[in-house]
């Protein structure tokens, strides 16, 4: 997909190349098979809103990052020239300001940022806290909720009508020095621009950023157990990301709605829990993140499947993702690790 931008100034004037930074993960665990439950609201506030984005799990296709950024507003612009972004916000509120428009966000928004699009992002409050996917393949709506049309379809859980395109075309017809930070490779390069970056006149086309509410999904269920691909939210070839949300349980008079053990053998899965109860698990809060590699069976807790017997609804509210290759686990994700997670399912 692609954008026709109009430009008030050549978008092309670098005035100096002030440097480089590598900011690529600390790898700790390269083959893993463990499973890991993380306290994600153990990542501490940092006041920049890039300076604190934390990669806890990654592979060649994709970085999962947790952020808690404090700082209202930062005095540049930023560019991924690599990755499609995914933030999903479960604390705070405030704007995403971008070279084609602004989209307000705020609890339970999912911000999709095509590569290569220049934003800021700038916060009503100190207390912001962010659930992070930078892919290396574009992110798109299920393949099958679309027609050959590319529209959603009747039965997709979300519709066109949910999302939120930029708007309010901020046009600065400004020289000066703007600085401009652009991640590429792993390293954060830093240049200044001669003119404003915010000086698009018109724009069109289908390559531009959006906001999809997870409280705007509409969960599919059925008489008995739905598996996860009905709460597939986006995709790419490399992985698939699921909204679990506030939904009636499988309502056949003699179903469990505890789902059975199951073994991922052709992903890694992760699971980071936003609000709710989680009927699944025994020891679960709001910020945590499951990690269930490929390879070994997990499934209910003790005491979970029994419990869940006669239950009609569940109020979960979560976010999957699931990688078709293995998660690496970084330095950060050993931070706020639990260490005994694994440990979790015996009797």
């Amino acid at each position: 997909m692609s954008s026709l931008l109009y430009h008030v100034h050549r978008p092309t004037q670098v005035k100096e190349i002030v440097g480089a930074k590598d900011v690529a993960p600390k790898i700790a665990i390269e083959k893993n098979m463990r499973s890991l439950r993380l306290h994600g609201f153990n990542v501490a506030p940092v006041a920049d809103h890039l300076e604190s984005r934390k990669a806890i799990l990654v592979n060649s296709d994709v970085s999962i990052i947790l952020s808690a950024p404090t700082a209202k507003k930062v005095e540049y612009f930023y560019k991924n020239a690599d990755c499609d972004e995914m933030i999903f916000i479960h604390k705070g509120s405030g704007k995403l300001r971008t070279f084609l428009g602004t989209i307000e966000f705020a609890y339970g928004d999912y911000l999709l940022i095509p590569r290569g699009m220049i934003y800021t992002l700038e916060f009503d409050s100190a207390d912001n806290r962010h659930f992070i996917v930078e892919s290396h393949h574009p992110l798109y709506t299920p393949k099958r909720y679309r027609n050959w049309f590319g529209q959603l379809l009747e039965h997709s859980p979300y519709c066109e009508r949910d999302i939120r395109r930029p708007k309010d075309l901020e046009t600065h017809d400004a020289k000066g020095d703007f600085r401009m930070l652009i991640k590429k490779q792993g390293m954060l390069h830093e240049m200044i621009y001669a003119t404003h970056p915010f000086d698009v006149v018109g724009w069109d086309g289908y390559n531009y950023p959006y906001a999809f509410s997870i409280h705007d999904f509409e969960p599919i269920t059925g008489r008995v157990h739905q598996p996860p691909p009905v709460h597939q939210t986006f995709e790419t070839k490399a992985f698939v990301v699921c909204s679990f949300c506030p939904r009636l349980y499988d309502y056949h008079p003699l179903s469990i709605p505890a789902p059975y053990n199951h073994s991922n053998i052709d992903s890694d899965e992760v699971l980071y829990y936003v609000d709710g109860d989680f009927m699944s698990r025994n020891d679960v809060a709001a910020g945590h993140i499951s990690l269930h590699p490929a390879g070994i069976p997990h499934g209910p807790h003790p005491g979970a499947m029994e419990r869940s017997i006669g239950k009609t609804k569940t109020d979960e509210l979560a976010v999957m993702v699931d990688t078709f290759k293995p998660l690496q686990i970084t330095e950060e994700a050993l931070k706020i690790d639990d260490g005994k997670y694994y440990k979790s399912w015996l009797e």
